[in-house]
């Protein structure tokens, strides 16, 4: 779904102009056939692009981020957590939740976190030359190769999501390719199946994202508000609002 290895806006150039010699006819029609990217069917691979930790290395040392506030109760967070307004507008609220990380309330650190993946969610968004498989359903009992994959609106899933593939696999997922659209599960569960791995794993999400009695992995980034209750999570959670976690255990995608 993302953007090749190859620029495509030199692609576009090589095979829009004219060019004076069958040399370079031949080495446009090569590059463009190169970037063409056919939509996979569910169970076979489709474009492999980077996992997140390599878009957003200040973003990925924070488990979760939030705008303005980040608020856990009865819940267990294993790494930093962050908001990119500070004190005394900006804070964290722990009620029964303890937070083995950092606590950065509008930091600098957590401000350049912030910024980073304000820049990994415009990068993601959805744009018209983006190849993906769309899915429709709640996903249940599905087995999906590595890809690229969208809902063009909304998604509701639950039962098991199964990810099989190499350790060097990536799954990008896209939730609102049309311009709107949440992410909610309820006893959703996501398993990596063949070596597989949770950090290579991305949800671009248009709006808000709600996680009840659910095991999700990977990297969500939330176009709204993240609340997670109950279940667990296995991953970054970035909020472009706020974040709500209540009795849910997260930790890093590699736990």
């Amino acid at each position: 779904m993302y953007p090749p290895s190859f620029p495509t806006h030199l692609v576009r150039a090589l095979t829009t102009r004219r060019f004076a010699g069958s040399a370079l006819v031949a080495l446009a029609a090569l590059l463009s056939a190169a970037c063409s990217e056919p939509t996979a069917p569910i169970n076979s691979p489709a474009h492999i692009s980077r996992s997140s930790s390599e878009l957003s290395p200040a973003a990925s040392n924070f488990l979760v981020l939030g705008n303005t506030a980040v608020t856990c109760t009865d819940g267990t967070i294993a790494g930093d957590v962050g908001t990119f307004v500070a004190a005394p507008t900006g804070y964290v609220t722990q009620t029964g939740c303890p937070i083995t990380g950092q606590l950065r309330v509008g930091d600098e650190a957590a401000t350049q976190a912030f910024n980073n993946f304000l820049d990994t969610y415009a990068a993601r968004a959805p744009k018209p030359e983006d190849v993906c498989t769309t899915l429709t359903g709640t996903l249940a009992a599905v087995t999906l190769s590595p890809g690229s994959y969208c809902f063009d609106a909304a998604a509701t899933v639950t039962g098991l999501l199964t990810l099989n593939g190499p350790a060097d696999g990536v799954w990008n997922f896209s939730i609102g390719t049309g311009g709107t659209g949440a992410l909610t599960g309820t006893g959703f569960s996501v398993a990596m199946a063949g070596g597989g791995q949770g950090c290579n794993v991305t949800w671009w999400v248009a709006q808000g994202v709600t996680m009840t009695d659910s095991h999700l992995v990977g990297t969500v980034l939330g176009g709204a508000g993240i609340t997670l209750t109950r279940g667990t999570f296995g991953g970054n959670a970035w909020a472009r609002a706020d974040a709500t976690i209540t009795g849910t255990a997260v930790t890093g995608c590699a736990s």
